[in-house]
């Protein structure tokens, strides 16, 4: 195994994020179509937060009650994009090792973030990423 094996290694190149002041029925279709569980929030070019499917599923109750749909798109339509995000959150640099980044996500409660060289957005880390790079050493 590498010890120094740098995260832009395992990282997902191309990212898919929102701007702060997009609709959240952006961010819920681009989880759908896309079927990701994280998108980084941009203030312009600057990562300002991270939202997850599972903000959005807390928010939602058509998985919890029948003939609810139009509730779903009301609550969607009422918050925004930062009042349901994770702000500031923890971010990486894409020279980070692997390692340093699984220590994180093993201390932490979270499943991604976001890697940024200087303030820029290079890609995004996941749990599931570090997994994957776990099995290919076995």
């Amino acid at each position: 195994m590498k010890k120094r094996e740098p995260v832009s290694n395992i990282m997902t190149n191309k990212v898919y994020s929102v701007q702060e002041n997009a609709p959240l029925q952006e961010v819920v279709a681009l989880f759908r179509k896309h079927k990701i569980r994280h998108i980084p929030v941009l203030d312009g070019n600057k990562v300002s937060g991270i939202i997850s499917r599972t903000d959005i599923n807390r928010l939602t109750f058509g998985a919890l009650f029948e003939n609810q749909e139009g509730a779903d798109e009301a609550v969607l339509e009422i918050l925004t994009v930062p009042q349901v995000m994770t702000g500031k959150p923890k971010m990486v640099n894409s020279n980070d090792s692997i390692r340093d980044v699984a220590e994180i996500f093993a201390n932490e409660e979270f499943h991604a973030l976001p890697v940024v060289d200087g303030e820029e957005l290079k890609g995004i880390v996941t749990t599931t990423d570090i997994i994957k790079y776990m099995l290919e050493q076995y």
